[in-house]
């Protein structure tokens, strides 16, 4: 008895997410088709000239606009960022630091120091009830 397995696809947006990338950027193919598990793998170990572009220079999708300024989604969101950056558009609002920027940015660190605040206070809670 053989068994018969199906090849796993998946959208181009949800391809495009993995990949890191803004999916409006890509290819016409890809944003067209489907993308198969064996796809992304191969495209994630050895990335294609406009992969490579994409993930260097932009556009960048929010997760990562957001990831590289240092803040929040919502964050980006309440600074009136609701589209795609390029890597130079980004350079730029880090080197004019607008006070929304800087508040996001204090927001996160209060958000993250909080988070690893409860992670230790669990952390010695479990310890003691070893």
């Amino acid at each position: 008895m053989t068994s018969h397995q199906s090849t796993q696809t998946m959208k181009p947006a949800t391809a495009a997410k993995k990949l890191g990338v803004y999916l409006e950027a890509t290819p016409a193919e890809f944003r067209e088709g489907v993308v198969s598990r064996a796809e992304l793998h191969a495209l994630q170990a050895d990335p294609p000239q406009w992969l490579r572009e994409l993930r260097r220079n932009g556009p960048h999708p929010r997760p990562v606009v957001a990831q590289k300024l240092g803040v929040s989604i919502a964050g980006l969101a309440r600074g009136g960022v609701t589209e795609a950056l390029t890597t130079e558009q980004i350079e730029t609002l880090k080197a004019e630091q607008p006070e929304w920027l800087q508040k996001e940015r204090a927001t996160q660190a209060k958000v993250r120091k909080e988070a690893t605040r409860l992670k230790e206070r669990d952390a010695q809670r479990a310890d003691r009830s070893a």
